[in-house]
Formats: structure tokens, sequence, C-alpha cells
């Protein structure tokens, strides 16, 4: 009998960040490697990925890991994991192709074990043979997988829907997904982020022609703005711009690129060879004749929109009479980031419309896809997964309305495992699954501390003291100076800088006072204390205090001591110089002393 173990590292109670593992004896399965976009308490973070330790501390153990689809939230992590474990990548073409360029982009140049598949693959791996089907999604070649063992399958969907509208690289195989039902299915983890959805989706057929009539009866500039690995509304805006004789100028890092692969691979057609021109040729075109895609992760999307609305993007401005059409959906974490931008395009000038939201639209399973997906898995457990906790739970009733008892639904927690044992799945220990965070090029090096830190100096600022002391004179030598930044307005506020002054005087005196009993970090934190006590008390804020010492490094003794050796060196030269005149006064002129001799020379010839 396999020993069969299942371990979400991210993915569940959260929006983003899949990576599941399926353990299998001594194999490991990794299911997807994404990221997740922070919320914004967390100051300065740009992406949070999973905590890879169990990977690490069995890397030996790992057969190989399986993308879904070449979205962020699947592959985003990818590289980080790859600096730590050298193991097998494997995935559609396209997806493989948007897993470089991501590797690429965050530094991973010169991994090469990637190996291309597609859905009538099996690959055999002694204890389990990995299997995959074709599902629907924003992305051609998305893929489900399904580790199959000996008593039955774990499959996890990735990010699928079903739509029936959707022409061929999109397409979910039914067949396939019947043939691995038929031998068993143990788990089924699939994808939650629509679960509590009230509407059905409107098809992709629909929903190209809504962005459509959107930009038809636009009179001005049209901005659309998608995740740049989207490459059906990749599609979509190109043939929306064919349609309305418009042109289309590509704003974004990496979109030029994206695209290139996508044509190159034939996962995206351009219905004229004069549709894409260059930003330079922006200028050259009457406002009814362009479309602008705006492209990036999503949070880049965001913070481009805003840098476009305020004047500071590096090649478009929102100007009067825009539209900008945002045509992906906003993570909670990012919601208040989407409703500052659209107030930020209003600014401009601009008019803001949510596509998705508007025309009820989702990449993501609605409730009435799921319940057709667990119809035709049929599984033995339902693993809700790819959602915050809300959306597990409206996945799970889901699961209840067909059946399924409370003991045979799984709403899981990050390094839960859960363990398939005598023909049960039961949930056993757990294993290390906090949020790492990458802040720039430092990943993993920010944590609560520092985030606590600045947190406060983002809503109180900094308040910080300056002082200098000689513990050998047991006295202040210079008095306290105080710096604020983000707290008061130091000129209007003589009184509370004096009186903290005063405050911190008193505890200084009190540590000299005492020299025997004299510690550094006690002094620091009592001046910490006293001050952030004082000044919640006058302002209601808690700004950073931090304390800056200075000891003088000339001690009394050594003082009079080079004064006195500064001054007995001065008498000895001034003593020398005396002598040096007195010898040079007393000094025979060898002159005279020539002619005197000369002089006697004569006289004796006289």
């Amino acid at each position: 009998m396999s020993g069969i173990s299942i371990i979400p590292l991210g993915g569940v109670r959260e929006d983003g960040k899949n990576m599941y593992l399926v353990e299998v004896n001594d194999k490991i399965f990794i299911l997807d490697c994404g990221l997740i976009f922070p919320p914004d308490e967390m100051l300065g973070v740009d992406i949070m990925i999973p905590d890879f330790t169990y990977v690490i501390e069995h890397k030996d153990k790992v057969a190989g890991v399986f993308l879904s689809h070449g979205h962020a939230d699947a592959i985003g992590a990818l590289p980080y994991l790859l600096k730590e474990v050298n193991v097998p990548v494997f995935g559609t073409e396209l997806t493989i192709e948007l897993a470089k360029i991501n590797c690429k982009k965050r530094g991973v140049k010169n991994f090469k074990d990637f190996y291309v598949i597609d859905d009538s693959n099996e690959i055999d791996f002694d204890d389990a043979v990995v299997k995959f089907f074709s599902t629907t999604h924003t992305v051609p070649e998305s893929l489900g997988i399904a580790v199959q063992t000996e008593e039955g399958s774990i499959v996890y969907t990735g990010d699928f829907k079903f739509d029936l509208t959707v022409g061929d690289g999109y397409k979910t195989s039914f067949n396939r997904i019947g043939e691995i039902a038929s031998s068993g299915v143990i788990a089924l983890l699939s994808d939650s982020q629509h679960a509590d959805s009230y509407f059905e989706n409107t098809s992709e057929e629909k929903l190209e022609q809504a962005i459509l009539k959107e930009v038809d009866k636009a009179s001005g500039r049209v901005v659309l703005a998608t995740v740049d690995s989207n490459i059906l509304r990749i599609q979509q805006v190109l043939n929306v711009a064919r349609a309305t004789n418009r042109h289309v100028f590509l704003s974004g890092d990496q979109i030029e690129e994206i695209i290139d692969v996508a044509i190159r691979l034939n996962k995206l057609t351009i219905p004229s060879k004069n549709l894409i021109q260059p930003n330079d040729n922006l200028k050259n075109f009457a406002d009814d004749e362009i479309i602008i895609l705006e492209t990036g992760e999503y949070g880049e999307i965001l913070t481009n929109l805003q840098a476009m609305s305020k004047g500071s993007h590096k090649n478009i401005k929102i100007q009067k009479g825009d539209l900008v059409l945002i045509t992906s959906s906003p993570s909670v974490g990012l919601e208040t980031v989407m409703a500052d931008t659209e107030d930020e395009i209003y600014r401009a000038g601009g008019h803001a419309l949510q596509v998705l939201s508007a025309y009820k639209s989702s990449g993501h399973a609605s409730p009435k896809d799921l319940e057709v997906l667990i119809g035709l898995f049929n599984p033995d457990y339902v693993v809700p997964v790819s959602g915050e906790y809300r959306l597990l739970h409206a996945h799970g009733k889901i699961a209840q309305s067909l059946g399924y008892d409370d003991d045979h639904i799984f709403l899981l927690e990050k390094g839960d495992v859960l363990k398939y044992e005598k023909g049960k799945l039961r949930l056993a220990n757990s294993v290390p699954s906090e949020n790492v965070l990458v802040d720039g090029s430092g990943v993993g090096d920010i944590g609560n501390i520092v985030l606590r830190d600045r947190r406060i100096l983002s809503e109180d600022g900094i308040f910080v003291i300056v002082l200098t002391i000689s513990r050998s004179q047991g006295k202040i030598l210079s008095q306290p100076e105080i710096i604020s930044r983000g707290f008061v307005f130091m000129k209007e506020s003589t009184d509370l800088l004096n009186a903290s002054k005063e405050l911190v005087r008193e505890e200084v005196e009190k540590a000299l006072a005492d020299p025997k009993n004299f510690d550094w970090a006690d002094l620091k934190g009592k001046i910490r204390e006293v001050v952030a006590k004082y000044l919640y008390k006058e302002t209601n804020r808690r700004p950073m205090v931090l304390p800056v010492i200075m000891e003088s490094s000339h001690r009394r003794g050594k003082r009079n001591f080079k004064k006195e050796n500064q001054k007995n060196t001065s008498n000895q030269k001034n003593n020398s110089k005396q002598k040096n005149n007195s010898k040079k006064n007393n000094k025979p002129n060898p002159k005279n002393k020539r002619n005197k001799n000369h002089k006697q020379k004569q006289d004796a010839k006289s």
C-alpha cells in the first residue's frame, strides 16, 4: 500500500501563491509554485512566496515541479525555488516559455531542466504516474494534474472554468477527465476563487463583444489594462482593435517578449501587420484611432495606471476623454489600491471601468462549474484550494449540497498534512509554512519586527535624541539635540521638545551618578520609555524614539598629561632654539678668520 500525503504550502486561505505537495512513498510531486502580492500594511514588500523549508530538507525526494498554467499565482515563485533546489520542471510549451521569462526576470538564467508536455502525456515514476487534462482559463494550454497511485488519484485542477465558446488551446478535455476519473479519485483539489459568486460566468465570446461595445462608443483614446500573461485577453484586444479601426500601442516591460513568444508558438494571431505600432508613433494618430495596452503583473498594472494619471509614467499620460478598461479582477489585498487607482483616473479627466465586474465574468469556476466538476470526478474527498477562507467555505458548502459529509471535506491551512491511510484521509501533523517576504533582492530577510518598525515610521514618524557624555568626568558634554521626521513640526513644538530634552538630561544624570552600575542598553531603554510615555501623553502618538548617545574618547588625566607634555615640548623647543641662537652668535665667522690670518701673514712679511 502506498504512503500518500497532501501538503499545501500556499494557496489555501489566501488569494494566490498556489503550491501543493503530493507525497507518494519516497517521491514528492510539486504542483505549481506561485506568488502573491502583499496587502497594503506590508510596507515595501514586493511579493510573498511559499516557505520552501520542507522541500529543501527533502530535496532528494522531489520528482519534479508540475505547472498548471503560466500566471504568476502558479509560476511566480519558481525562480526562488530553483535557486534552492535543482529539480526538473514540467509544463506545456507556452507555460514553459512564460516560466523561462519569469526566471530570467528574477535572475535565474542558466537553468535548463525544463520539459514540455501536453494533456496526452503520462509520466511514470514507479510509485505514481503523473497525468494531465486540458482546462479552460485565460491563458492557452492550461492543465489540470493528476498524481495516480495504486490507491487512486490525487487531482489538482489549477485555475479553470467551463466555457464551450472558447477556441483551440483553451478547450477542456472532458474525455481525459473521464479516463482519470474511471480509475478512482481519492481527493479533488479544485479552484475556489469564484465559489461564492451569485452569477454564472459570461462566456469569453460575449465578453469580447462587451469590450468591443465599450471601445466602439469611446470618442477618445482607450487604455486597456490586463495581466501580461493573459494571452486570451490580448487576443481579444487585437480583434477589437481591428474591428474598430484602431491601432495598438504596447505599454509594459515584457509584453513585447510575451507577444513574440505567443506568436512564435501560434498561440496568438495578429489580424493585420500594421495593427501594433511603436510608442513613438502615438502622436501620429488621432485619439479615436488608439488603444494603449497596459500590461504587467497585477500590482504593476495599478501602479502604472496611477503613474499615467499623475503624469509620471515614462510614456503615457491619462488625458481628458480617455477610457480606461481594467480587465483583471483585483485580489482582496489590492481592492483599496484599485479604488485609489480609479479615483486618480477620474481626477485626470478619464473614465474607468472594471470590465469583468461590470459584465459578470471571471477566469475561475462558478458554483455551477464546481458542481459539474465534482460530478465528473466523483472524488472520495473534496479539498477546496486557491482562495481565501470564505471562498473555501463556500466551495465546501457546494460539496455538502452534493451529499458530501463534513469529514470528507477539508478546509486546510498552509502547512497542514493530510495523510491517506487504510482507505481514509485524515489530518496529521504540519510542516513549516510561513510567508516568505521578498523586498528588492532580499528574500526572507524581512520579518515582523522590520514590518512593525516600518508601520510605526509610516504612521507616527521618528524622534531621534543625540547627545555626548563623559563617564570619566560624570557629566553631559553636549546637551541633547532632537531631530524629528514625520512626527511634529519642530518650529511650532518648542515646549514639547524642551520638555523631552529635560527628561533625557534627568535620566542621563542619574546613570552618570552611579558609574559602577552604568549600562548603555539600560540607559537607552529608560530614555525610550520615559520619552515615549511623555510624547504619547501630550500627542496621543507613538513615534519611534531613537536615542543616540556618544561618549567622549578623551579622559581628563590623559588630556592634562598631553597638555603638560605639549607645554614641556614647547619649552624644550624654545630652549633649544635659544641655545642654537647662542651658538650661532658665538661661532667665529670663517670669513673674518681668513681675513685675520691674511693680515697676520702680511704683518710677518713686513
